[in-house]
């Protein structure tokens, strides 16, 4: 049965946020929800099925609040589109928990899983994010690193990830190791650089020894005391490495592994140290693996379709092989009977 819920606009410049250009936000609400929104001049009116038009109606008054945080756009919307279809719009105050670092730069969490994951963080000595690319697990990690060093949670902050790459050799690359590996570290520098408030602020903690950014190689025989570490691109690393990196964790200090399994570029016969370790590892005491989904990308809205349309092939793609190894039992079983 269809209903009218009618909201009065209080706040006419939260409302302006709310509706964006040529009202394309609330038009994407109702494209969510399958209702259809009316705006007058002192309210809004929303149509629709009962409990289509009760969860947009939670929808706009969860993202009227986070027009305090920033303005909103398709990436906010979707979060919240997302938490009320969970039943956890009220969770919206915690997208609004930030994150301050370098030169008063704030980081807002802008999904519950990204959420979920910062807390994770800050309450483990050792965290897995493993989720898709742009979820946002190296720049959160990241950020939070930072924060940790403004506060003096930490002593230093080190970087790091295996050098591998899809189809290539370090030995093809020209100049010294260093020169071959710095363009595996450079979505790091990136990151720090801008999270630091600019090249010249994050060059002089590099100088200071605030700041580390290694190959995983260069982890062996340490122990790292008050440090705070990131593996990135952990999905990389074999098994022996994995151990490796874990065992060098000192006192007072925490670390964050980040990886996407489903870009794994060892070569077939090399188990994942990111895929071992999530297995090995689960129920550990004071570890914690989050993992971040679709929904959490935070990236161009593109790239969710894109990682589903591969996931959706590579399913297909598995059951295929299912179905024909199946076939192939089944007349291998027939065949036997016969004789």
């Amino acid at each position: 049965m269809k209903i009218s819920k009618e909201k009065k606009i209080d706040d006419y410049a939260a409302f302006q946020q709310l509706f964006g250009g040529l009202d394309e936000n609330v038009r994407l609400l109702e494209e969510e929800f399958g209702v259809t929104v009316f705006t007058g001049a002192e309210s809004l009116k929303i149509t629709g099925e009962k409990g289509d038009v009760e969860s947009a109606a939670e929808a706009i008054d969860a993202l009227i609040a986070l027009t305090r945080k920033e303005p909103l756009g398709r990436q906010q919307i979707s979060a919240v589109v997302d938490m009320v279809r969970r039943g956890k719009a009220h969770g919206v105050k915690d997208l609004m928990s930030s994150v301050t670092v370098g030169r008063g730069k704030t980081v807002y969490p802008k999904s519950i899983g990204q959420k979920l994951y910062c807390d994770a963080i800050r309450q483990n000595p050792v965290t897995f994010g493993i989720g898709p690319a742009g979820t946002g697990k190296t720049y959160l990690a990241v950020a939070l690193a930072v924060d940790a060093l403004k506060n003096r949670e930490v002593d230093k902050i080190i970087l790091t990830r295996p050098a591998v790459e899809a189809g290539e050799k370090l030995g093809f690359l020209p100049g010294d190791l260093a020169d071959k590996v710095d363009p595996y570290l450079r979505p790091l520098y990136d990151a720090l650089e801008e999270l630091m408030g600019g090249a010249e602020s994050y060059l002089k903690n590099i100088e200071r020894g605030l700041v580390e950014i290694a190959p995983l190689a260069y982890m062996r025989g340490r122990t790292l005391n008050r440090s705070f570490i990131i593996l990135d691109e952990a999905q990389n690393t074999t098994k022996e490495q994995m151990k490796m990196f874990l065992t060098r964790l000192g006192e007072g200090s925490k670390m964050v592994v980040t990886g996407d399994d489903t870009q794994i570029d060892l070569p077939h016969n090399v188990i994942s140290g990111l895929t071992h370790a999530e297995r090995v590892l689960k129920g550990v005491k004071d570890i914690a693996v989050v993992r971040l989904e679709y929904c959490d990308v935070v990236r161009h809205e593109l790239v969710s379709r894109i990682i589903r349309a591969y996931d959706a092939a590579a399913r297909a793609e598995a059951e295929k092989r299912a179905r024909e190894e199946d076939a192939r039992s089944g007349s291998a079983k027939d065949t036997s009977e016969k004789e």
